[in-house]
């Protein structure tokens, strides 16, 4: 008798565990972003050339959405500096072209790689947070290396990554 209460109790217990695993991968499902867009693209030779400007061209469907757009970057170990400066563009279907300079650290204080890896760090930094494009259609967004080094060493691939905000 009490080897059969201790077995149901054990089956509750299994029954219950797994129901919070299901619900816990439901929720964090339901929280993730919608990714709209996700291109990398190879520095050759791992040496990104200051006059080099990379292009990701994405179209947006539906300009009353928020969203969060992220710049993506994987460096080796050679990558001699902390942080690295962008110049940045983007063209949309009509209007102005818009430029901004950005700054991002890729190394702590105490040269610690901030990215996700062993001998290749990959990062992601948000270039722009529940931001509305002001019309749909395709866009065009280049990136160039802006540090005082007519070279840079150590950037194996760079990115854009967009997703919907979360409110």
């Amino acid at each position: 008798m009490q080897t059969r209460i201790s077995q149901r109790v054990t089956n509750l217990k299994r029954r219950s565990n797994l129901l919070l695993v299901l619900l816990g991968f439901l929720l964090f499902n339901a929280c993730e972003r919608a990714v709209v867009y996700e291109q990398y693209q190879a520095i050759e030779n791992t040496l990104w050339s200051k006059e080099k400007i990379y292009f990701f061209t994405f179209d947006i469907a539906d300009a009353s959405v928020p969203y969060d757009i992220f710049f993506e970057v994987r460096n080796n170990n050679l990558y001699p500096y902390q942080n690295i400066w962008l110049f940045c563009s983007e063209e949309a279907p009509i209007g102005d072209l818009k430029r901004d300079t950005v700054e991002y650290f890729l190394a702590d204080d105490y040269g610690k790689w901030k990215g996700q890896g062993i001998s290749l760090f990959h990062s992601s930094f948000l270039l722009r947070k529940n931001y509305k494009f002001p019309i749909e259609g395709q866009y065009t967004l280049g990136i160039r290396q802006g540090m005082r080094k007519d070279s840079l060493p150590g950037i194996q691939e760079i990115g854009i990554r967009l997703t919907t905000s979360q409110p």
